[in-house]
């Protein structure tokens, strides 16, 4: 039996689909995350999927800290993490690849780019968002999630990046 094929709390065997992940792994970018709990479900995203989680100070919380411990579980191990005191630093180690910044001011929907394996999906802080003058500096790579904005704000920052994320591994899934 494979590790983690028996569920913990059932007779029930969990079953790992047939699925081509990346060579190259995603990256999931977040710029000034404040709520331990969505970056701790978002470094458990990124374990269950192979992706690299970048994450761009200040942060709002300790990375120690038992909410964003407990958010992400047994999975912290496994994720493929790196911090970076501030956006200049992150463009500067990361200079290749293609960068896609997700924002409710983006004009395209997340599901019209065309991913590709080692791309960086870039998500700002849960109250303001990603700085004006990123999203200015890069409008044809900014990507919008469709909401009703007439009932919310925004969608929570872990279902934004889930979304993305897994439309991105869908495409290349299908290459």
């Amino acid at each position: 039996m494979k590790k983690n094929e028996q569920m913990r709390h059932s007779e029930r065997k969990r079953v790992e689909l047939d699925f081509q992940w990346p060579e190259l792994p995603l990256n999931i970018v977040l710029v000034e995350p404040s709520i331990p709990p969505n970056t701790g479900n978002i470094s458990r995203l990124c374990a269950g999927t192979g992706s690299r989680l970048h994450l761009v100070e200040p942060l709002g919380f300790d990375l120690s800290e038992k909410q964003i411990r407990r958010a992400g579980l047994d999975y912290w191990d496994s994720v493929d993490l790196t911090t970076y005191p501030n956006l200049e630093t992150f463009f500067e180690k990361n200079a290749s690849g293609n960068k896609y910044f997700f924002s409710t001011a983006g004009h395209q929907s997340y599901s019209e780019v065309a991913y590709a394996p080692g791309d960086y999906l870039i998500f700002g802080n849960e109250s303001v968002g990603l700085p004006d003058e990123l999203l200015a500096r890069y409008p044809e790579q900014v990507c919008n999630i469709p909401i009703q904005l007439d009932y919310v704000r925004s969608l929570n920052l872990s279902n934004c990046a889930a979304i993305v994320l897994y439309e991105a591994l869908r495409q290349i899934n299908l290459k």
